[in-house]
């Protein structure tokens, strides 16, 4: 089975998990392009969605489905969403899109919280292969770069190629890159990062994931938080 494949059945199984009538959180990646696919082909049973990426939301208004306003939402019964890296604690890493305090947002306000992964992107622990990101107060950022770094990290404030100055957030904040090596203790770093004044919500999703779905070559396989094993799926 390709990698297509697998990726679009891992969306199937996500689509038999969300009920009918349901408000129905959809991160990024290519799974969730196909899952939105397929609540396309399921308009019987109005299923909302809420969404913290841009992109995410323009391929769900291409495709004809309700998107709601995040502002009016108080619960969501279901979100999905892609990480950079999950291990088998459920601890998860994201970098990429600079939307994680959204993210988390939704996550809370969701009944259960599902990342869809392919194999490579799971790890027994997290590697930390690619930064953690910190959305700060565009003040604290000296203050946070000194604490960072007496944590052992080496912070680099996010640029991009297309745009003079920092990068800055969809909530008007800069991003911080933040590279760790040989990390301990991942709930600690978190909670110690978090709590820096500044900060606004790192990258770091420890305690919010209830389940992944994993793709990979020998089919779908589920990592639940209950017993912390990745098993087969049937």
């Amino acid at each position: 089975m390709s990698e297509t494949d697998l990726k679009r059945e891992c969306a199937k199984k996500a689509l038999a998990l969300i009920p009918d009538h349901s408000i129905v959180g959809l991160g990024g990646g290519s799974t969730i392009r196909h899952l939105i696919q397929f609540i396309k082909e399921k308009p019987e049973r109005n299923i909302q969605v809420v969404t913290p990426s841009t992109q995410t939301r323009r391929l769900c208004l291409a495709n004809g489905l309700t998107v709601l306003h995040t502002e009016a939402v108080d619960h969501i019964d279901l979100a999905f969403d892609g990480c950079d890296q999950v291990d088998e604690q459920l601890n998860a890493l994201k970098s990429g899109g600079g939307i994680h305090t959204l993210e988390k947002l939704i996550a809370t306000m969701a009944d259960e919280y599902i990342l869809l992964v392919d194999q490579s992107k799971y790890a027994p622990t997290l590697t930390f292969e690619k930064p953690v990101v910190l959305e700060l107060l565009a003040e604290a950022q000296a203050y946070v770069t000194h604490q960072v770094k007496q944590l052992g990290g080496r912070p680099v404030m996010r640029q991009s190629e297309g745009k003079d100055g920092f990068t800055i957030s969809d909530n008007g904040h800069p991003l911080m890159d933040v590279f760790f090596q040989n990390v301990r203790n991942i709930r600690q770093l978190n909670r110690e990062l978090a709590s820096i004044r500044g900060v606004i919500d790192t990258s770091l999703f420890v305690n919010v994931a209830t389940k992944a779905l994993i793709a990979g070559k020998d089919g779908i396989k589920w990592l639940n938080k209950s017993t912390q094993e990745v098993t087969i799926h049937e």
